[in-house]
């Protein structure tokens, strides 16, 4: 009984009163690598990557950037998870030739330490307008949608009062942002009205960054015996010597990466919409209703997820409805052409945003507008033939079938046909045995004429 109470007692206190972290643990940094535009798999991953440095108890998680910008939404998620984070947060910009354009800038500017590689730049954080233009680019700024200054030097004029509350709100943030942190705020308003940008050296020169370091090691020898607020207390960093420990994303987070891509997540719909229609075309062919059933829900997730247009899904809807009709109701191609028009417009605008590497590219519209296009054509080729071929079921498929007389009465009788009995009339008296061919029919009476080959 005494043992008992003794192993009752160990696993109590091994679950009430959990051993601390092993000093290992304590001793290391986490390096989070974020490349390519900031999106939906991104926050997530940053998110859950300092949710995992806090449990395996990091002095320190550095935040190492190489993006051209992204969504808001993502960017202030990631923002929210740095300044809930009770772990310091290094946002360090390299290697040498990367950039923290966009919202890398406001994610720079959030975190409790800054840094950039030689060779570096960041800024460009001017919000683009969206729905800027039709396939990518700022109608008012430049055509790479940088947003750019209207006048070389000059701050980006607001196209109107919805653009201007846009661009203040984000000088707002990011001034509170520079001030949370001690940093420039006037610089990070220019970043946002003009559009400015800044190198790793002159950074440091408008105390935009703490410092400038080569590798991880050399940005944690020069975060040590600094002094960050982190919450509500001020931590100073005992960075010297800590184990560097790359945590890399995971399957999860690669496979959203990958669906929340506009161009497969426009590429899935496409596949998951034919699936289906041909899924309903050839009942129990089971494959393409399976595909286009599993393509079509990964698709709308990555709808659920990114900025969309509802005029883009609109149109889809309308090509869809088109096509449709053209399946069931050929039109010999002008349902099925207006479908594929309506369809490949609708996903040029699908997606409300204008971010590099949030866009759909020329190629995959091209590839829609084939696709729908052979669709089309497929189903006027399938038309056309059918109109040269006998009817194969109904009340028209009985004429011109062959019969043998059963029985026969002056001008009325009995004959068999489809291996059925039907009555039947003539022009002609006929007797029994005599081979009969179908010229019409009306009801269950069959109108019938001696065969060709006994006339």
């Amino acid at each position: 009984m005494s043992r008992i109470l003794i192993l009752l007692m160990t696993l109590l206190s091994v679950f009430a009163f959990p051993d601390p972290p092993a000093s290992g643990a304590e001793r290391r940094a986490v390096v989070l690598h974020v490349n390519g535009a900031i999106s939906p798999a991104t926050a997530e991953y940053v998110t859950r990557g300092l949710e995992r440095a806090k449990t395996r108890g990091a002095s320190l998680v550095v935040l190492q950037m190489d993006t051209p910008g992204g969504l808001d939404t993502s960017m202030r998620d990631i923002i929210r998870a740095i300044l809930d984070s009770s772990v310091p947060v290094a946002s360090f910009v390299a290697p040498s030739g990367a950039r923290a354009a966009s919202a890398g800038t406001y994610i720079l500017y959030a975190s409790h330490i800054a840094a950039m590689a030689p060779g570096t730049n960041l800024g460009a954080a001017t919000p683009i307008a969206i729905g800027g233009g039709l396939f990518g680019g700022d109608e008012e700024g430049g055509k790479d949608g940088s947003g750019e200054a209207d006048r070389p030097g000059g701050a980006k004029q607001p196209a109107n009062a919805g653009e201007a509350k846009m661009i203040n709100d984000a000088v707002a943030y990011i001034r509170g942002l520079a001030e949370l942190r001690n940093r420039n705020a006037d610089w990070a308003e220019r970043a946002v009205r003009e559009a400015a940008s800044l190198s790793s050296t002159a950074a440091v020169r408008e105390k935009v960054i703490d410092f400038t370091a080569a590798t991880v090691g050399d940005l944690l020898k020069q975060a040590h015996g600094r002094t960050v607020r982190v919450g509500q207390t001020d931590i100073r960093l005992d960075t010297a010597g800590l184990a560097i420990e790359d945590l890399l994303p995971d399957w999860r987070t690669r496979l959203l990466s990958v669906i929340t891509d506009p161009n497969v997540a426009l590429l899935l719909m496409i596949v998951g919409i034919y699936g289906l229609i041909f899924e309903f075309l050839t009942p129990g062919t089971v494959l393409p209703g399976t595909i286009g059933g599993i393509s079509l829900l990964l698709g709308l997730y990555a709808l659920a997820v990114l900025p969309v247009s509802y005029a883009g899904i609109g149109l889809i809807i309308l090509g869809v409805g088109l096509l449709v009709a053209e399946a069931h109701a050929p039109s010999f191609g002008a349902l099925g052409l207006g479908g594929g028009v309506a369809l490949v417009l609708g996903a040029a605008i699908l997606f409300d945003t204008d971010v590099p590497g949030l866009q759909v590219s020329w190629p995959v519209l091209g590839g829609v507008a084939i696709a729908s296009l052979a669709f089309s054509l497929l189903v006027a080729r399938l038309a056309f033939i059918s109109r040269r071929h006998k009817v194969a079921t109904g009340a028209e498929q009985m004429i011109g079938i062959s019969g043998t007389v059963d029985s026969w009465t002056g001008a009325t009788g009995y004959v068999i046909a489809h291996g059925e009995r039907w009555k039947a009339i003539s022009g002609e008296p006929l007797a029994a045995g005599e081979d009969v061919t179908v010229v019409g029919r009306n009801g269950l009476t069959l109108k019938v004429a001696r065969s060709e080959s006994q006339s």
